[in-house]
């Protein structure tokens, strides 16, 4: 795995750095506030009306973690971590996931810079022209923010894993991923 410079971002007092095997159960826990139970309600990101059960796992960070051509970029502000995202380097194009905010700090402009930061990371790492991720259709809050920031629709679904717990328990029969892109300058 390629180690990423240590960024910051001095007018939020954002740090980012690649995560290490000691910061899982945080990441864990930050990931599960921003999408589950009724900590996620306190921010727009919450997926508790859609699923119930987890979002990841100690498993599943720390595969990210450890996997090669894969970074898990952490966002520490005053010492304590408020977000992180999955940056997987897939040949031409990079794949971004697992993004997560604190709940008490989203709608302050922090997501809008990280993932900026990601981009920048991805093309500076990988030297790829475009970023990838997947989002649940039914997510038109989410998917309308990422079209802000230069993401496309691009109606390619695939299916939701249901019966699989490790992706959580869905309340909806609907369920699927739609892949979005954008071109990186």
């Amino acid at each position: 795995m390629e180690t990423a410079e240590t960024a910051e971002s001095p007018d939020l007092g954002l740090t980012f750095r690649d995560a290490t095997d000691s910061d899982v159960d945080a990441l864990v826990a930050l990931i599960e506030s921003a999408y589950r139970g009724d900590s996620s309600r306190a921010g727009w990101t919450t997926e508790a009306d859609i699923l119930e059960g987890q979002r990841t796992d100690p498993e599943g960070v720390r595969a990210v973690v450890k996997a090669p051509d894969s970074r898990l970029l952490t966002v520490e502000r005053e010492g304590g971590i408020v977000a992180c995202c999955q940056l997987e380097h897939r040949g031409t194009h990079a794949y971004f996931g697992m993004f997560a905010v604190s709940p008490s700090l989203q709608g302050a402009g922090l997501g809008k810079v990280i993932i900026a930061e990601a981009e920048r990371q991805a093309r500076a790492s990988w030297g790829v022209t475009e970023m990838h991720m997947t989002v649940i259709s039914v997510r038109d809050d989410l998917i309308a923010w990422y079209e802000r920031r230069g993401y496309r629709r691009t109606g390619r679904m695939t299916p939701f894993p249901y019966g699989d717990e490790r992706f959580g328990i869905p309340q909806r029969d609907d369920l699927r991923f739609e892949l979005l892109v954008k071109e990186l300058t």
